[in-house]
């Protein structure tokens, strides 16, 4: 059974159910949903889906609203607090999936930004960031992209791709990959540490997409192994690439990628120098 599997089968409860369990409303769990408090998972079917961590928060929010009176701005500040605490250096337990957020969410504290200000600078709704900052997962890979470019570094680093004592070679197939941001997407790694190249082996479903072009410095490499890939720069030149196709092109260009196979594209793709 894979590490993913059992989260398959842990305790859902429906929004009746976790708001009788907070001591709340329906109505207040989805106002709290709004203001980015809260983010439950959803069914199949699209239906709110709680976990019992849900809960747990959701009791977290309710104290802090009925004892100490803050308003949503400043519960979350108070939830990032706590949990920015529970998963200090020293917890070894904490998953390796949700570093990312963890990293974003101490940048933001850097810089002396909120949620609010920072979802207003990017676009984007505060829960969406909430949700990333606490999960690692919800965004597109442009929105991701754009994100590092904010904090003045890259989504390599924030992948924790640059970690010392790597080995130099990597046997196929034992390619330690990044954590699941962006859904359909993988991005496995063939060379680790701080190298002058992003050598990346990315592995996308049917549909995945970029969402959005986007642009950095550098310069840039694809190599289509399996699938099919249509790659657009500047918004007018279109690229159908097949297997053995090959495409090089200056990183500065605007660029959005989507799989147009029925099936996964499977792609080479190395970054100079380690700009993405």
């Amino acid at each position: 059974m894979s590490s993913i599997e059992p989260e398959r089968y842990a305790v859902r409860y429906k929004v009746a159910e976790a708001a009788r369990l907070a001591g709340v409303s329906a109505s207040t769990l989805r106002l709290w949903e709004s203001q980015g408090l809260v983010v439950p998972s959803r069914s199949e079917t699209g239906h709110r889906q709680y976990s019992a961590e849900d809960v747990a928060r959701l009791k977290r929010i309710s104290w802090f609203r009925a004892e100490r009176g803050l308003n949503p701005a400043a519960i979350r500040e108070a939830l990032e607090t706590e949990e920015g605490s529970a998963a200090g250096p020293d917890n070894g337990e904490q998953s390796a999936s949700s570093d990312i957020g963890r990293r974003l969410r101490s940048l933001r504290h850097a810089a002396g930004r909120t949620l609010d200000q920072v979802a207003a600078d990017m676009g984007m709704t505060s829960s969406t960031l909430s949700t990333l900052e606490r999960t690692s997962q919800g965004v597109s890979f442009k929105t991701l992209h754009d994100l590092a470019d904010y904090y003045g570094t890259t989504v390599s680093r924030l992948s924790g791709e640059e970690r010392e004592d790597v080995p130099a070679l990597i046997r196929s197939g034992e390619w330690r990959a990044w954590p699941a941001t962006t859904p359909g997407v993988t991005v496995q790694l063939l060379a680790e540490g701080r190298t002058m190249m992003d050598c990346h082996r990315f592995v996308l479903a049917p549909g995945a997409a970029s969402e959005g072009a986007y642009r950095h410095e550098g310069e840039e490499f694809i190599h289509v192994l399996a699938g099919r890939l249509e790659l657009v720069l500047d918004s007018d030149q279109f690229f159908d690439l097949l297997p053995g196709d090959s495409l090089y092109f200056e990183s500065r260009r605007y660029h959005s990628w989507r799989n147009r196979h029925d099936g996964e594209t499977i792609l080479l793709w190395i970054n100079t120098p380690p700009t993405f």
